[in-house]
């Protein structure tokens, strides 16, 4: 299963972004979207598929957490 994960957009060079997946970072293509430093990105398969608020990228970031720890039981 795939799913997409929210980033906090660090820089931006072109089609490509530097982006801070809780301390991880990492090269996104932004080829599907405009973003900018500060934001938040969803990221599916290397590419940024989606420009999203912060709550949203902490909503979505909990969840998985949420999710981490009932599946590690």
């Amino acid at each position: 299963m795939c799913i997409a994960i929210p980033g906090k957009v660090l820089e931006v060079d072109g089609s490509t972004a530097k982006v801070d997946f809780q301390g991880n970072l990492v090269d996104v293509t932004l080829g599907l979207v405009d973003a900018k430093p500060g934001q938040y990105v969803l990221v599916h398969a290397g590419c940024a598929i989606q420009v999203m608020e912060k709550e949203q990228a902490d909503e979505i970031a909990d969840l998985y957490r949420d999710m981490e720890t009932v599946l590690s039981r």
